[in-house]
């Protein structure tokens, strides 16, 4: 049912299976006809655990996303919130709900299930706004983490960054605990811990001490995971500043992927018809595409350099032609039914085959554009440590030329990253330059992004050293046949990325780079966690299997 979750090293459909039957274990405690109202930011990760026939098969027969004022009109005997833990929303749920309960409609059950977990202040704001005792369920969806593919996990919390450094709220580091505790309990104990940061550290405190917490009920399973690295974002700023230069990555960075659909410009995907009819018999709405490795052609080149995908496109359109070419030769029964059985398979091909040349096709002429080199030329300067600090050219057209803020944002900090914070000059130019052309209320913006470190004066100049002592930089990296991380960059290496192969080193670790661990700020760990010796021997069997 889930193949493309089951074909990495460890099988993703048990998650995705065991998330579903919570699902619908708390849909069927609400007896009777329903409909489901949900929170704007769950609607998109909840496809990827149940499709809408598997809702209807347990009586959901409408589905709302919640919005401020009247619910839709509709007959059911249930009205099923599903929310993330927010006072905001409270309001939202607590107006659908009293404008409902005043209408002359038939009346309804409430119920309210939180995603990941209900909090007391929650609790206490429904009591506020009078609507507590209506509900018959106020409960817990304790969904921490949505599959992805066979080799990502995501817990869908795009603000844990902000929440952490902007408000100290560290809500997000005891649910990433929490989730984690779901994957050992999945996949078995992990023997051990590394990593680096403070917020990293919370984390593996939490879950040894939740561990403890369970005093020896844990599920006896043989453990499927060898090692757990976990790393803050502060450790690596300036990877997630820069332009990803993958396939996968430039479909991201233009058009944006979204719970693995990307939405596209319909005119590269008309049909003969439509492309016969001209502009006005194109079809204006978006183009929906899932992306996942399910998909053969896309599992190839998703991660490759775009600069290697033609040749790929190319060779898979020289390979479906000859496959196509067969039906020339099959001359017996026999031959035309192998054909024919092929055949499915072979469109499919084709089809794929399509839309990626067609996606491929827009994405290269952004990548073609003048402003797309400069801005990429300009990131590798930065990577490289050119010219970082002094006002960069660049930089200051693109702030006259009142590119948009977010490009102009992100340059600045990657720069900034680069140089470990800038000259009080530099700074001041660079503010002054930003809050004349954009506006004074940026001068909030600019607040905000010091107080999480993505932009501050100069202290000690780390980068250096580490890009030498990590090897960074990796000249003439080879975009067609890579051997090494830095082509996704073409040429750059994340520091997140090199810390993950230095600790992979067999009797090596991080032991080889001892000195430039210490520049990397936050404290590093070092945990084995305890492991049942029946389930040691167990594990050691496994592996002398493999």
């Amino acid at each position: 049912m889930f193949s493309h979750l089951s074909s990495g090293k460890l099988n993703f459909s048990i998650l995705k299976e065991s998330a579903r039957r919570e699902l619908l274990e708390c849909l069927d405690r609400c007896v009777g006809t329903k409909a489901l109202i949900w929170d704007d930011n769950l609607t998109g990760p909840f496809g990827l655990i149940a499709e809408y026939a598997l809702l209807k098969e347990h009586d959901v027969t409408r589905m709302f996303p919640l919005k401020p004022g009247h619910l839709p009109q509709t007959t059911v005997q249930n009205v099923v919130f599903f929310c993330r833990p927010r006072l905001a929303l409270m309001e939202l749920i607590a107006e659908n709900v009293l404008k409902e309960e005043a209408g002359a409609g038939s009346k309804k059950e409430f119920h309210v299930f939180f995603v990941p977990r209900k909090t007391l202040l929650c609790e206490r704001k429904l009591k506020e706004l009078g609507v507590y005792g209506t509900f018959a369920t106020i409960d817990d969806y304790s969904l921490e983490m949505y599959p992805y593919d066979s080799d990502l996990l995501s817990m869908e919390m795009e603000d844990s960054f902000k929440d952490c450094t902007l408000y100290e709220d560290y809500t997000s580091l005891y649910d990433c605990a929490k989730a984690l505790m779901t994957v050992q309990a999945l996949y078995g104990v992990i023997p051990y811990i590394h990593g680096k940061g403070q917020h990293a550290k919370h984390v593996c405190d939490m879950v040894l001490r939740m561990r403890l917490e369970l005093g020896g009920t844990e599920v006896q399973i043989v453990p499927q995971i060898d090692s757990l690295l976990l790393l803050d974002r502060s450790v690596d700023l300036l990877t997630p500043l820069a332009t990803q230069l993958t396939y996968e990555g430039l479909i991201d960075e233009i058009f944006g992927i979204n719970h693995t659909i990307v939405q596209l410009p319909p005119e590269k995907f008309a049909s003969s018809s439509e492309a016969q009819g001209g502009a006005s018999a194109f079809s204006t709405e978006l183009r929906k595409i899932v992306l996942n490795s399910g998909e053969e052609l896309y599992a190839e080149i998703r991660d490759k350099n775009f600069n290697a995908v033609g040749q790929v496109l190319s060779r898979k359109a020289k390979a479906i032609s000859a496959q196509f070419e067969e039906r020339h030769g099959a001359k017996t029964v026999g031959e035309i039914k192998k054909f024919v059985s092929k055949l499915p398979y072979i469109q499919a091909a084709k089809e794929s085959l399509g839309n990626h040349t067609s996606i491929a096709e827009l994405v290269k002429e952004v990548t073609d554009s003048s402003e797309f080199v400069g801005c990429l030329h300009t990131q590798q300067e930065f990577m490289n440590g050119v010219d970082t600090d002094k006002v960069h050219p660049y930089v200051e057209d693109c702030i006259s030329k009142q590119d948009p803020l977010t490009k102009v944002l992100r340059l600045l900090c990657m720069q900034c990253a680069a140089n470990n914070g800038f000259k009080p000059k530099v700074m001041e130019f660079y503010k002054q330059e930003i809050i004349q052309t954009y506006g004074f209320q940026h001068a909030i913006t600019l607040n905000n992004l010091e107080k999480a470190g993505l932009l501050r004066v100069q202290g000690n100049k780390t980068y250096p050293a580490l890009r030498k002592g990590l090897r960074l930089i990796v000249e003439d990296v080879s975009e067609q046949n890579p051997t090494d991380a830095s082509y996704v960059y073409s040429g750059y290496a994340p520091v997140t990325v090199r810390l993950a192969q230095f600790l992979a080193r067999p009797g090596q670790g991080w032991r080889s780079v001892e000195n430039v661990m210490d520049l990397i700020p936050g404290p590093k760990i070092e945990v084995a966690q305890e492991i049942p010796a029946g389930l040691k021997k167990k594990r050691r069997l496994t592996l002398d299997n493999l």
